[in-house]
């Protein structure tokens, strides 16, 4: 089969001379202007699917080309169920959920299913088709990005032993690296104790302006 297959309307000349004129392989490609061999690959498909001359009428030419070069095991629809990944990106926004647990919930539900790799690379390829709602352009020390992180953590106490938990308050500078996490009180803001900074190589610019500021 060649690389490059003939428009449409040489496949029906293609068929028109051979079956209603009864012209040779070798004078179809002359007149056609293709190769014999690809004269003689038209011919074969066509006859695996009993397609002559005339062409049954109502079959166009999307339908033609569709019985003629769409392999027999070719099969539109999923092999697999698919689950529904809409419903699945809104449940990873909840706090707890990935990828993983939604995979077992979906196998629970199909026996048949793809397996959790194949899954995690479907739903990557799916997210790839959202287009994002939000644009934002932020320069260097422009804006400080706060937000609490995650779940509780707990904190112990060195002396006694006892614990509570705590939530963690995370500071980022934009575009510098620069992050600042810390253990938040039970009012929910930060409080000195427990204080721990994570500073990053700052971009020179922000070296400056924080320079500048102080």
């Amino acid at each position: 089969m060649p690389a490059e297959r003939a428009p449409m309307r040489k496949v029906r000349e293609v068929l028109r001379l051979r079956h209603a004129l009864g012209v040779s392989e070798r004078q179809i490609a002359v007149t056609v202007g293709i190769s014999r061999s690809t004269v003689g690959e038209y011919l074969r498909r066509a006859s695996v699917i009993g397609i002559t001359w005339p062409v049954p009428e109502g079959l166009d030419d999307g339908k033609l080309e569709r019985l003629l070069f769409t392999p027999p095991t070719f099969d539109e629809t999923p092999t697999r169920p698919l689950p529904d990944w809409t419903s699945v990106h809104r449940e990873l926004k909840r706090r707890g959920v990935t990828l993983l647990l939604l995979w077992e919930e979906y196998r629970a539900e199909h026996a048949d299913g793809y397996g959790y790799s194949r899954f995690c690379d479907l739903y990557r390829e799916w997210r790839e088709t959202i287009s994002p709602t939000m644009r934002q352009a932020h320069g260097p020390a422009e804006k400080l990005f706060v937000d609490f992180a995650g779940d509780t953590v707990p904190v112990f106490d060195a002396a006694t032993g006892a614990h509570r938990l705590a939530h963690i308050f995370v500071a980022v500078l934009g575009a510098s690296n620069y992050t600042l996490p810390r253990r938040a009180g039970r009012k929910g803001w930060p409080t000195g104790s427990g204080y721990t900074s994570m500073p990053c190589a700052r971009s020179a610019a922000c070296r400056r302006r924080s320079s500048a500021t102080t």
